[in-house]
């Protein structure tokens, strides 16, 4: 949230930072000392907040671990406040409570766009005011993990109840002794005094608990010595000796394994199934069917005595699949004819003025102002899928009328709605335990697989059994980031600068679909403007004088989902492959062209200057290489980004990345970058190869032979710079991602005069087959 219901202000000389609140503010969420639950000795401050007798600090992790490293920022976080190492933070799984809710995920995937998202844009439409919005969210008290938001949404509440803890801490110690808290110190988890008395956090808990304060600081920046320096992962030596628990590693006793086989093409069904000759196979033990649950594809599950024996007797199992109803109109589901649909779509809403209008500034399409020329392009991407490393998996116990759930997943809440709907039982009787997640990018915002899980269980007489979707289900069942299509016209002046912009995008609205799917708030069809199909345009930084940003929405009927950094995965390729477009046809350097029309934004000026400056823009190269540039804001950050290229095999290949970001203030410095280069890394695998077909309703993407990832040996040299800010914490796990596609595309173009407007980049190339 860009845009505050609470102040931080300044107070005194030494500018110690104030919580004030106001509406739904932070100080709302501290949650009290009962909300965290405790075992014997230990002693709950707040809802975030416990202490262990040994003087330990429990916090209650509100987030998933699925490699971007919350499970470290978020205790530096409270290490902070509380002046105690990082290593004695101890974390503990959070519960259900509304105080964990994460509203600025939700916010980012509401179908609608709020006011207050962008104070000031002019022309930008509003639908839903902003505390609307965050009073919704938090009555569904949401918990997920998504949209770059586990830092920002934390960063004042971990703050705060930390902040609090160490006052009562402080207050009880004061008590005891008798003396000034002005006077007492705290280090490393110890407070003193200059007289002698001491004691560790273990040793008040007790009478702090007891205590309520009125007014809390939390520390000025000057005085931290944690946040903004670079700390070890503390999740990196369990998943370096192999103790750490994804949801693949749980074990239970008597588990019995499941593996499921779904009808290949999408939204078909079961007509008929060989399943006595399926249990007549070596370990298996029951067949189960499985309907079109939380919006998957109807299919059965095979139950056997390890994962092994249930995947080679689900796929030997002869089955008659019924094929999805026929639509009159489409026919069955092809991603091609889809595509051209999409572009057709994106050019009679331009020249119509059709499409939901998210941003009009002036009159894009009957100015006065007289341009000397016009440039109108047409750009496309594709279905990509998500192909995490973790199959999807759910282990689901059922007995004695309540549901336990061990499962990777985004949405604890949600997996845990879906269990009861399916179980038949209160949500309060289901317990959710979330491992580590071996990568999400959203597909685990999904809760299809924990749905089948659940289904599954119910036949297992209180057996705890983990279903797995082989790989070859993954790929052809995933919810894909929607194809797209967009087509943009600008008319420049005779100095080049650009005076009118309108762009119109076409596909498919995601965030209408998850709601119908995941909540049942929003059961039946939810058809509302969804700003995700538009965003990276609508809120692009140029300074062009008038603009018209719209999308015709459709509903292809393809499964779709959250990818990493969503619309702006494809609209960033869009903008700024045009943009680069635009000052070829201005016959102006890039960087030079871009600057020009950032001259009211000082940040994203800071940014590309220092990407440009880094990367040795301007100078010379080796022959045969050429660079290319972009930058793109999204999840509150500003990334710029710049390549090098070379021609390899007739397609590009890329030697060094040089990325420059604005996060604001950055927790953890070694956990930015990292997560740069993983955003990079994934984003140039979508850019150089990443497509999903579909012919006659089948995927035919099966495994990742057929869907091939960056190799380390094509993998360029990254370098990651960060651009100081004293504002709160922006996102990290998904801007690295929009602006590598442009900034290769734009490179290519500058290496041989080819202009790529249709991702990915080499799909015309013969690609080489994986080892």
């Amino acid at each position: 949230m860009k845009r505050r219901h609470f102040l931080l202000s300044a107070a005194g000389v030494a500018g110690t930072l104030v919580v004030g609140w106001g509406i739904l503010p932070p100080r709302s969420r501290l949650g009290d000392r009962h909300t965290l639950p405790v075992r014997e000795g230990e002693v709950g401050l707040n809802g975030w907040i416990k202490i262990h007798p040994n003087g330990d600090v429990g916090l209650a992790v509100h987030r998933s671990e699925m490699g971007q490293g919350v499970h470290t920022a978020l205790p530096m976080l409270v290490a902070e406040e509380l002046d105690v190492p990082l290593a004695r933070v101890r974390l503990e799984q959070a519960g259900t409570d509304a105080i964990y809710g994460n509203v600025a995920a939700f916010l980012a995937m509401l179908p609608f766009h709020p006011a207050d998202e962008e104070p000031g844009k002019e022309g930008t439409t509003v639908l839903l005011s902003h505390w609307m919005v965050t009073k919704l969210a938090r009555e569904l008290g949401i918990s997920m993990t998504g949209g770059s938001t586990s830092v920002s949404d934390a960063w004042e509440p971990l703050r705060l109840a930390a902040a609090t803890a160490r006052a009562q801490l402080l207050g009880a110690a004061s008590l005891k002794w008798r003396l000034p808290a002005a006077e007492l110190r705290v280090v490393d988890g110890v407070i003193s005094h200059a007289s002698g008395p001491s004691a560790h956090f273990g040793e008040l808990a007790r009478e702090a608990a007891a205590l309520s304060v009125s007014e809390v600081r939390v520390k000025p920046p000057q005085t931290w010595k944690l946040i903004g320096r670079s700390a070890p992962r503390t999740d990196v030596p369990a998943k370096c000796d192999g103790t750490a628990a994804f949801g693949m590693d749980v074990r239970l006793p008597e588990m019995r394994y499941a593996a499921v086989r779904m009808c290949p093409m999408l939204g078909g069904g079961v007509a008929r199934a060989d399943i006595d000759a399926v249990l007549r196979m070596p370990g298996v033990e029951r067949v189960v069917r499985l309907g079109a649950l939380a919006g998957s594809t109807a299919g059965l599950a095979v139950v056997a005595r390890t994962t092994w024996h249930a995947m080679r007797a689900a796929q030997a199992m002869s089955v008659e699949w019924s094929p999805p109803p026929h639509h009159p109109a489409r026919g069955l589901l092809d991603s091609a004819a889809i595509e051209r649909e999409l572009e057709a779509t994106a050019r009679r809403a331009l020249e119509a003025g059709e499409g939901f209008t998210f941003h009009r500034r002036g009159q894009a399409r009957d100015s006065a102002t007289a341009a000397s020329r016009s440039l109108e392009r047409t750009y496309t991407a594709p279905y990509l899928a998500h192909a995490t490393m973790e199959p999807m998996n759910c282990t689901a116990r059922v007995r004695d009328g309540g549901v336990e759930l061990w499962v990777p997943t985004q949405v604890p809440t949600l997996a845990r709605d879906a269990a009861a709907r399916i179980a038949g039982v209160p949500r309060e009787r289901v317990t959710v335990h979330v491992t580590l997640l071996g990568g999400g990018f959203g597909r685990r915002l999904e809760v299809d697989f924990v749905a089948q899980a659940v289904r599954v269980a119910l036949e297992m007489g209180g057996r705890p059994v983990q279903l797995v979707w082989p790989r070859e289900e993954d790929f052809t069942h995933d919810f894909y980031r929607p194809a797209a299509a967009a087509v943009l016209r600008a008319e420049l002046a005779d100095d080049g600068r650009p005076l009118r912009l309108e762009a119109v995008t076409a596909g498919d609205a995601i965030s209408p679909r998850w709601l119908e799917r995941g909540l049942p708030q929003f059961a039946g069809p939810v058809d509302a403007p969804d700003k995700t199909t538009s965003e990276g345009l609508f809120d692009h930084p140029y300074a062009i004088p008038h603009q018209r940003i719209a999308h015709r929405a459709t509903r292809s009927g393809v499964p779709i989902g959250y990818w990493r950094s969503v619309g702006h995965s494809h609209n960033a390729f869009f903008c700024e492959s045009f943009i680069d477009e635009l000052a070829h046809e201005a016959r102006q350097d890039p960087v030079a062209f871009r600057l020009g029309l950032l001259e009211d934004k000082p940040r994203h000026r800071a940014v590309l200057k220092l990407a440009a400056e880094r990367s040795g823009w301007g100078r010379p190269l080796p022959a045969g290489r050429a660079r290319g540039v972009a930058l793109h804001e999204s999840f509150g950050s500003i990334v710029a980004q710049v390549v090098e290229v070379s021609r390899s095999e007739g397609r590009p290949r890329v030697h060094r990345v040089v990325c420059a970001i604005d996060c604001g203030t950055v927790v953890n410095p070694n956990i930015v970058q990292q997560q740069m280069e993983g955003a990079i890394v994934f984003g140039l695998s979508a850019a150089l190869h990443g497509r999903i077909d579909i012919v006659a309703g089948v995927v035919q993407q099966r495994n990742f032979p057929d869907y091939p990832l960056l190799s380390l040996a094509d993998t360029p040299q990254i370098e990651t710079h960060l651009v100081r800010s004293s504002r709160a914490p922006g996102g990290v796990g998904e801007p690295g991602t929009p602006p590598i596609a442009p900034a290769v595309a734009n490179a290519w173009f500058a290496l041989t005069g080819e202009r790529v407007r249709s991702l990915p980049l080499v799909a015309a190339a013969p690609r080489r087959p994986m080892a």
